[in-house]
């Protein structure tokens, strides 16, 4: 994968360093009142990223651990986390934490992408759709797994149980991202990985992006269990209407496999994710179930923002009051 061309000074600096050790200083981030949506920084941000995963084939590994990169990265997460911070810090009650979870999940009343893809989706919809999760998809389980060496005990188990199922137990055809490479691969999509990011929004980036900032950062461990509970707890229901809708656009059984596998496969994440990895995480780091809470609302507020986005782009409905601007 090559670096991805910059989308304005920050990532323009970012890429320009990155290909050469004595770029001029880092450009200043200034402040931004919506993070989520703002391309350049979303960008710098993933390529920031990117260092830690697979890196980039014009840009020297040893790179990652550059001061100035580091110190470039920490100061665009500042205005990302701050506004994560206001818009999805939540106040932990007395129950349990899986019960809170579901209470949470229950209570949500996002855009009905699933629905409309079900139901109304175009090919090409159905396509632009594929073509934003592939981003993340690709991926799937990578940032979670940063969280295996972090833990210990039934917490620890319960991990490396769910992101086992996402690799395919061993198996390279069943793992979840090939899977989701036949489906792009159905709709005429190339399933390189990082194809896309020069080509979707700044929310398709920020929606990688919370987990990332997740995963690299320690004191997130308790943000990423939850964020990875929200996506169990939210996945049987879209991926069986996502699977239809494939169908109805002609997709095959194995075309449309990726959803189907999600079906089954997170039905029983959905519980091992609230009891047995987040419930466990709280039971020995009782302080640490805001920080679950947190990371669970992060995952389904970008996730909403994503919805949103694609679903005011294909007129199917009015832009939400959650959006900046």
């Amino acid at each position: 994968m090559q670096l991805p061309p910059p989308r304005g000074p920050l990532s323009t600096w970012l890429t320009t360093s990155l290909r050469q050790s004595d770029a001029a200083r880092p450009v200043e981030v200034g402040a931004t009142t919506c993070p989520y949506a703002d391309d350049d920084l979303q960008l710098a941000l993933w390529v920031a990223y990117e260092l830690y995963y697979r890196g980039f084939e014009d840009v020297d590994p040893e790179r990652q651990w550059d001061p100035d990169i580091i110190a470039f990265r920490s100061s665009m997460e500042r205005p990302w986390s701050e506004w994560l911070e206001a818009n999805c810090r939540v106040t932990p009650s007395a129950q349990p934490v899986a019960t809170q979870l579901r209470t949470m999940i229950d209570a949500a009343d996002g855009p009905r992408l699933a629905p409309y893809l079900r139901r109304h989706a175009t090919r090409e919809q159905f396509r632009e759709f594929v073509l934003n999760r592939s981003v993340y998809q690709l991926k799937e389980a990578d940032p979670h797994s940063f969280g295996i060496p972090r833990l210990d005990g039934a917490a620890k188990a319960a991990l490396v149980e769910i992101e086992a199922d996402e690799y395919g137990g061993g198996r390279r055809e069943r793992m979840h991202s090939e899977l989701f490479r036949t489906t792009m691969r159905w709709l005429g999509l190339d399933d390189a990985y990082g194809r896309y990011v020069p080509d979707v929004p700044a929310v398709t980036l920020a929606v990688s992006n919370v987990m990332s900032l997740f995963a690299l950062h320690s004191r997130w461990t308790a943000a990423l269990l939850g964020h990875l509970a929200a996506l169990e707890m939210t996945s049987t229901l879209p991926n069986r209407q996502y699977a239809t809708g494939a169908a109805r656009l002609g997709a095959s059984e194995d075309q449309a496999r990726y959803f189907t596998e999600h079906v089954e496969a997170d039905a029983v994440h959905e519980q091992i994710a609230a009891h047995d990895l987040c419930g466990s995480y709280v039971q020995e780091h009782p302080d640490a179930i805001g920080d679950v809470l947190f990371g669970a609302r992060c995952a389904l507020t970008l996730d909403d923002l994503s919805a949103d986005h694609l679903l005011t782009k294909w007129n199917a409905t009015t832009p939400s009051a959650r959006r900046c601007g």
